[in-house]
């Protein structure tokens, strides 16, 4: 079992930057491909960002890329995304995932089985 707690999200104006964080419970965190997905209201889950396990792997969202980037520190089981050059339709609920199987390589929710309760990112135009 594992629990992700996020934290970081709030209001910014576009253009500006905003580091979320992930806190992960439980002693196999090496092992889990960690994702970032983001809900606009109305509107589906959507894949961010992945990383693989080991940190050395990355994967991430076309309307993303070159904006954001993904981390982790095993040492302190945490997962970040640090967000540069936010854009109004980057307003979403911002979730931490885990996937025990390690597939860093996958986008969809349902790949995902442990999930943060989310935290909110508004960008102002």
């Amino acid at each position: 079992q594992v629990q992700l707690v996020e934290s970081g999200g709030g209001l910014v104006q576009a253009g500006g930057s905003l580091r979320l964080s992930c806190a992960a419970s439980g002693q196999t965190f090496s092992t889990h491909a960690m994702g970032w997905f983001r809900q606009a209201p109305g509107k589906e889950r959507t894949f961010v960002a992945a990383i693989s396990g080991n940190g050395i792997i990355t994967n991430y969202a076309d309307s993303v890329k070159g904006r954001f980037t993904i981390s982790r520190d095993n040492a302190k089981n945490t997962v970040s995304l640090q967000m540069n050059s936010l854009k109004p339709e980057d307003t979403a609920v911002y979730y931490c995932a885990a996937d025990p199987n390690g597939r860093w390589y996958k986008r969809t929710t349902y790949d995902y089985n442990y999930w943060g309760q989310g935290t909110q990112v508004t960008v102002s135009s």
